[in-house]
């Protein structure tokens, strides 16, 4: 005899109605606390997830700028931000899911996975033909993990899509001139040598190493597999139907795991944004030391898409004249950023995400303290 977990009454498991969840089997004496069972498992497993939790606090107080004013600045700068970067976040966790989908884990794990230099450069080479904001890099880095790609790889891709790829080459070539390139290449400079000391550190094992990894020949060839799927590929609606399918499971599945931490940064800096007031940017971020310090303390907080931050960077250029300055502004948005280390540590390993800034931090001040002194 079974016990129906609602009223407490002991049932038939023959005759009781039944329902699995979580492959566990449960017994009902009806249909009532059957329903009641559902609604409250439902109840408790929203209310436990992060996703709602975390968009929750940001919708209590968009509702309530409606009627306080004081939050009527967090309302307009959160709105803001959300017209920046939603189409990169949409982007970014489709192509995630896209990967998921068509990219089998031996694709990545013989190009992004060998204990190689040629690893690194592949990374940060990837990273350059993405055009998708740091945002949407995100989902694209954790679901690189996801299929094999090694930590070091992981994130030199992370450090060099926003700043080093095609689309943001131009646009800071546009704003900067021919200074822009100091930008561009710096920061493949920094993904560079950060990658290599993550080697370094995986080989010592003083970082994780993932577990996604799987073991390919040396003899595997991507080009000639690909080739076997694509003729072994049968075109159709239900095999449409199941691509799509896949796709979209694959985009859910890591919208899951990185929505609420992008949602959180988002909410952070529209904080920022709506009540740091704007003389004191000008007024501590001029080209000292202290100016970089400030200009590094505040991109942790804030930071948009690598579109809507090349602008700002220009700002702090026009206004002030440190190319540092604005340099480190677009790197420490991805070297130090609560987002990206938060979506490390929580998907990738807790000693990789602690050891970026301690690695990356150096290196972007030294070489926007070197652009001030030499490039004004």
């Amino acid at each position: 005899m079974a016990r129906d977990p609602v009223c407490g009454m002991q049932v038939d498991e023959n005759s009781a109605l039944k329902l699995v969840k979580d492959n566990k089997a449960y017994y009902f004496c009806s249909a009532r606390c059957k329903q009641r069972f559902q609604e409250e498992k439902g109840l408790k497993s929203l209310l436990k997830n992060r996703l709602f939790l975390v968009s929750c606090i940001p919708a209590i107080l968009l509702i309530a700028s409606l009627f306080i004013q004081v939050f009527v600045p967090f309302r307009h700068a959160f709105l803001m931000y959300l017209k920046t970067v939603w189409w990169a976040v949409t982007l970014g966790l489709f192509l995630g899911g896209v990967i998921d989908h068509y990219v089998p884990k031996e694709y990545i794990s013989k190009i992004l996975a060998r204990r190689s230099p040629f690893t690194i450069f592949n990374a940060v080479f990837i990273g350059f033909l993405m055009s998708a904001c740091s945002h949407g890099i995100l989902a694209l880095s954790i679901q690189l993990h996801k299929k094999g790609a090694s930590n070091p790889a992981v994130v030199s891709f992370l450090l060099a899509s926003p700043w080093a790829n095609l689309t943001i080459t131009m646009m800071l070539i546009g704003f900067f001139g021919l200074k822009g390139l100091f930008i561009i290449i710096a920061a493949i400079i920094v993904a560079i040598n950060t990658g290599f000391i993550f080697m370094l550190l995986e080989k010592r094992g003083l970082i994780e190493r993932n577990k996604n990894i799987i073991e390919v020949s040396e003899h595997f060839s991507i080009l000639e597999d690909m080739k076997r799927r694509v003729r072994n590929y049968k075109f159709g609606f239900k095999t449409l139907g199941d691509d799509c399918n896949g796709v979209l499971r694959g985009t859910l599945s890591l919208a899951d795991m990185v929505l609420w931490w992008i949602i959180l940064g988002i909410f952070i800096a529209s904080v920022a944004g709506a009540y740091i007031p704007v003389h004191f940017f000008h007024r501590f971020m001029g080209p000292t030391l202290l100016g970089l310090v400030v200009t590094l303390a505040l991109a942790t907080v804030i930071e948009v898409c690598s579109e809507g931050s090349s602008p700002l960077a220009f700002e702090i250029f026009r206004q002030t004249g440190a190319l540092g300055n604005s340099f480190v502004f677009l790197m420490a948005g991805v070297a130090t950023d609560y987002t990206e280390i938060g979506l490390l540590w929580t998907n990738v390993g807790r000693r990789t995400a602690l050891w970026l800034p301690v690695i990356t931090v150096p290196q972007v001040v030294a070489l926007g303290y070197l652009a001030n002194l030499f490039l004004r």
